[in-house]
């Protein structure tokens, strides 16, 4: 597996080698500020929070009221099989950052950082090149890290990462007293966490774009919002539109039995096992209502840039770090591979280059979009980044596409990690071993006749050569057998950060 090339990476962006910048090539960062602002786009990438994608407009779902991002789709290519690259926050967030998958940056968990603050990124690819990048909103990046962006509207990521964690005995399986104290997180109110962060960045991204002036340099802004989230607390005209229309989740008879161990495990851990009927309904609705208040924030940025100057020369992408599960397959949050927790909202809009609405079937995911990203900004990118540019597939949709997406799991709450493989109407999903008398488990749907993710097809023996053919697909991609990986974050979750505030303060202090 390839390493970091990072002096490679310093000499394209010129942080250590004046000499490329004087060079005149046609990627050259002077030169590229020099180039006219119309014919380089800005970019701005809104990333919500944990948006289950079926629970939108142009998604399907005649329920929930979604108009801005409907607007959004109408006016640009929908795509409707994008997968996070881990179905978790800080895990999905770095790898859009760095454009790898969460095993080749030590990704593992919500307590991880990215290997130095000068780490090779996205934002640093696109400065390079003569733009400004600019954050708005919560990365889940560490209080010492930015990695290349701008931090506008406020201090909005303040966490210290550790890089520690730990996987559940494989037989702890013993359900816990009571339930989860998220559930008591359900209610109506008009503030809350989610609700004040994403209004302050509703307030920066928009502030930010009136005094964009179109002579200034191009701008990729990322605006990080947190809704929908949980707590699901929501204002209560949101929850009244949803009160009795959210249908319930359909769970099979012994479809919670016949799960995979670490799906138990979510169950258990998450405290979630058992949820009354009452309470998932609740969560469901009051999800619905936050998902339209989420949409209303999102209008007003896109309200503010269709008003100004910038607007046809300007890129939108919205997506999401993760979905929700909502309940479906008797699991909350995120954290599994299933459609609900996995796959992603992702919509990109440029009428003056691509008309729409256009939608797009096969499967791509979060890796590709950087490198999308990075080609429409016209920068070089190193050449051990993962994913593909789908910038030719974008403007022709007979383009042939590599129709896969890779998602890995090595977070919190399971016996061991795990790793995904979308290719075309299959899923195929490998869980490490656990230990000696737990050996690897797998998943495998398909998803055209089976999109509620009920049968799985693992031990069909009609089945075995193509999963056969998917694991080594897995493999070859990731560049590492799963097994391997799992020992490695396991290894790095012992050994945890030595932070350099930590050292100082304790060298003060004897």
């Amino acid at each position: 597996m390839r390493q970091i090339k990072r002096r490679e990476f310093l000499k394209m962006v010129g942080l250590g080698a004046t000499s490329m910048l004087l060079a005149g090539s046609a990627h050259d960062g002077l030169a590229a500020w020099r180039k006219p602002l119309g014919k380089r786009p800005n970019i701005i990438v809104i990333m919500s929070d944990e948006h289950n994608a079926s629970v939108t407009g142009c998604y399907g779902n005649d329920i929930v009221h979604t108009p801005n991002l409907d607007r959004l789709a109408a006016r640009g290519v929908t795509f409707d099989a994008c997968y996070c690259n881990s179905p978790l926050c800080v895990p999905s967030r770095l790898a859009f950052t760095a454009g790898k998958y969460v095993s080749r940056i030590g990704a593992w968990s919500n307590s991880c950082w990215l290997a130095g603050a000068d780490y090779p990124s996205l934002p640093r690819l696109l400065n390079a090149v003569g733009y400004e990048s600019f954050l708005c909103g919560k990365m889940h990046y560490d209080k010492t890290r930015r990695y290349g962006f701008t931090e506008i509207g406020g201090n909005m990521n303040k966490s210290s990462k550790t890089g520690r964690g730990g996987r559940r005995q494989p037989d702890d399986l013993s359900p816990k007293p009571g339930h989860s104290s998220r559930f008591d997180q359900f209610y109506a109110a008009d503030d809350s966490s989610i609700l004040n962060h994403d209004r302050d960045v509703t307030a920066g991204t928009v502030e930010f774009l009136k005094n964009r002036k179109v002579d200034d340099r191009p701008f990729f802004l990322l605006a990080g919002y947190l809704a929908p989230h949980f707590p699901l607390i929501v204002p209560q005209k949101y929850w009244d539109r949803y009160k009795g229309k959210v249908p319930m989740p359909v769970i099979p008879p012994g479809h919670l039995e016949s799960q995979v161990h670490n799906y138990q495990h979510h169950r258990i851990a998450f405290n979630v096992e058992g949820a009354p009927e009452d309470i998932v309904r609740k969560g469901r609705e009051l999800y619905y209502g936050l998902t339209e208040w989420l949409d209303e924030e999102i209008g007003k940025v896109l309200n503010t840039l269709a008003d100004s100057k910038a607007a046809d020369n300007t890129i939108i992408i919205y997506t999401t770090d993760h979905g929700e599960n909502m309940g479906e397959h008797g699991l909350w949050w995120k954290n599994c591979m299933y459609e609900h927790a996995a796959r992603v909202p992702l919509i990109i809009s440029w009428p003056a280059r691509w008309k729409g609405p256009q939608r797009r079937v096969k499967a791509c995911s979060l890796v590709d979009v950087v490198q999308t990203i990075a080609e429409l900004a016209d920068a070089r990118t190193p050449s051990d980044l993962d994913g593909s540019s789908m910038l030719q597939w974008l403007s022709n949709p007979a383009t042939k596409w590599k129709d896969i997406a890779v998602s890995e799991y090595y977070g919190h709450n399971v016996a061991s990690g795990f790793a995904m493989i979308r290719m075309g109407d299959y899923k195929y999903v490998y869980h490490t071993r656990a230990d000696d008398n737990h050996p690897a488990e797998r998943e495998l749907y398909n998803l055209k006749a089976d999109p509620g993710e009920f049968r799985n097809l693992a031990d069909d023996p009609k089945e075995k050569e193509r999963i056969k053919m998917m694991h080594a697909a897995l493999v070859a991609e990731l560049g590492e057998h799963p097994d391997r990986t799992e020992l490695r974050c396991r290894a790095d979750y012992a050994r945890g950060y030595k932070r350099s505030e930590t050292r100082k303060k304790k060298k003060q202090t004897t």
